[in-house]
């Protein structure tokens, strides 16, 4: 801050960076300020909206999904695909990524046809985008069978599951 100012790109990505650092330590409200902190400076520095901002407002909702706030967890991953959408595309890792992190609050709230439904859109982007061998595939497939299986469909969850290990 004493090199680049307060309001500068590297700050908010350091903020970033610190507030995700705290979130896996647990120190969900360390994080939270950081987090806060560093969005506002982006949206200071791009009103016109940045990709940048989706990064801060997914994290913001990871934080809040941690601390079992769902709601609020739900919102901040809504307002993050929407600047996706807008800045990077629909059809874009970010997007695929972010549907996969409100997939997670709607599964482990009970919600699990709709966390079917997000992980078919995330798993169709992240394999027209990164292929069909790309870890965030595996991954997504993964959650997919977690889904599956917690609604009652062990057979779907099977083989999901082997699909993710090919």
């Amino acid at each position: 801050r004493r090199t680049l100012g307060s309001e500068h790109e590297h700050v908010a990505s350091s903020l970033l960076n610190l507030g995700q650092s705290y979130r896996q330590q647990g120190m969900f409200e360390e994080a939270l300020a950081r987090l806060e902190e560093g969005l506002g400076i982006m949206r200071r520095i791009h009103p016109e909206r940045h990709s940048r901002e989706g990064m801060f407002l997914v994290s913001i909702g990871s934080v809040l999904r941690d601390q079992g706030k769902k709601e609020e967890a739900l919102a901040m991953y809504n307002q993050g695909i929407r600047i996706y959408r807008r800045t990077v595309g629909p059809q874009s890792p970010e997007m695929g990524r972010a549907l996969v992190n409100t997939s997670i609050v709607m599964r482990d709230h009970g919600n699990h046809q709709e966390a079917i439904e997000r992980l078919e859109q995330a798993l169709a982007i992240f394999r027209g985008v990164l292929g069909d061998e790309h870890n965030e595939v595996a991954g997504t497939l993964f959650n997919m069978a977690l889904a599956k299986g917690r609604s009652g469909d062990n057979e779907g969850a099977t083989v999901c599951v082997r699909e993710a290990h090919r």
